[in-house]
C-alpha cells in the first residue's frame, strides 16, 4: 500500500458574485513515476500516487512488454525517489523504439485504415461475444461509478474507471490520467488472474481512440462512458467488436457500435 498522499490541502480564494472568502480546499496530487525494465529506463508516467504496482503491471502489459503477470519476477516501488524497478524472467526482446512507432493496418478487409502504435497492433484483439446489458444496468453502473470515488468528490480532478459485471461494479480506480486508471484495472486483473472477456468497463471521461484501445487490451467487450466518443474511437470499436455507449446521463444514452449487446424491452 502506498504511503504517499493522493491529495493536499491548500488555502484558496473562493469567489462568488458579490462575495469572497479564503477556505481550505483539497487538491489532487501529481506524481511522476519512472519505470525501469531490467536495467533500462522504459517510461515515466505522471499519475495519482496510489495502486502503483497495479498501474505498472497494466501499463507494461498494454505496451506488450509483458504478456502475463507470470512474466514478472519482481516489482519494487521506491516511493521516495519515484522509481519502479521491474525484473522479468526473460529479457524483453522488442526495442523500445517500437513503442513510439506508429503502424498502419488495414481494418479487417474494410476500405478504411486505422492507425496503431506498434504495441497496439500486437496487443489489441477483437472482443469476445457473450456478455449483454440492459439500459437500466448501464445507468446503474454509471451512477455507482460516480458515487464510489471519494477522491473525485474531494477534488474533481481525477478520472474514474471500473470493471463491472452487468449487475455490479467489481473494482474501481481513480487517477489524474485516464489511461492510468485503466492500467490499474488491467494490472489488478493480471495479478489476480481475473477473466475479463465477460466484463464491462465503465469510464468517466470521453471515449478517445487511446481509451478504446486500452479497453480492447483489457478484453472487455462493452465500454460505458458519461461523455462523447471520437470518430477514430468508433472506427476502432467497430473493428475490435466492442460495444461503445456514451452520454450515459439521467435516463439517456447513445449506443454507437455493436448494439446487439444492448437488450431493449
Amino acid at each position: 500500500m502506498s504511503h504517499l498522499s493522493k491529495t493536499i490541502t491548500r488555502e484558496v480564494l473562493k469567489v462568488q458574485v458579490g462575495q469572497s472568502a479564503w477556505e481550505e480546499d483539497e487538491i489532487v496530487t501529481e506524481y511522476p513515476l519512472t519505470i525501469f525494465l531490467g536495467d533500462e529506463e522504459f517510461a515515466t508516467i505522471v499519475c495519482t500516487p496510489a495502486d502503483l504496482e497495479e498501474m505498472v503491471i497494466g501499463f507494461l502489459a498494454a505496451e506488450g512488454a509483458i504478456r502475463s503477470y507470470d512474466d514478472i519476477k519482481q516489482v519494487t516501488i521506491d516511493e521516495a525517489k519515484g522509481f519502479a524497478y521491474v525484473d522479468t524472467h526473460q529479457q524483453t526482446v522488442l526495442s523500445q523504439s517500437f513503442y513510439s512507432k506508429r503502424r498502419i493496418t488495414s481494418c479487417c478487409g474494410k476500405s478504411r485504415q486505422s492507425f496503431y502504435f506498434f504495441s497496439d497492433a500486437r496487443t489489441a484483439k477483437p472482443a469476445a461475444d457473450g456478455v449483454t446489458v440492459t439500459p437500466e444496468q448501464c445507468l446503474h453502473l454509471m451512477d455507482t461509478l460516480q458515487a464510489s470515488s471519494a477522491i473525485h468528490r474531494q477534488t474533481g480532478g481525477v478520472h474514474n474507471a471500473a470493471l463491472c459485471s452487468p449487475e455490479e461494479v467489481l473494482l474501481q480506480y481513480s487517477d489524474i490520467g485516464r489511461h492510468n486508471a485503466l492500467d490499474k484495472i488491467y494490472g489488478y486483473c493480471l495479478r489476480h488472474k481475473i477473466a475479463t472477456d465477460d466484463k464491462i468497463l465503465t469510464f468517466s471521461g470521453r471515449i478517445s481512440s487511446e481509451v478504446l484501445l486500452k479497453s480492447a487490451k483489457i478484453g472487455a467487450s462493452i465500454l460505458l462512458s458519461k461523455s462523447a466518443p471520437t470518430d477514430l474511437a468508433l472506427q476502432l470499436a467497430e473493428e475490435l467488436n466492442i460495444t461503445a455507449i456514451g452520454f450515459i446521463r439521467q435516463d439517456r444514452m447513445n449506443v454507437y457500435t455493436h448494439p446487439q449487446r444492448v437488450l431493449l424491452a
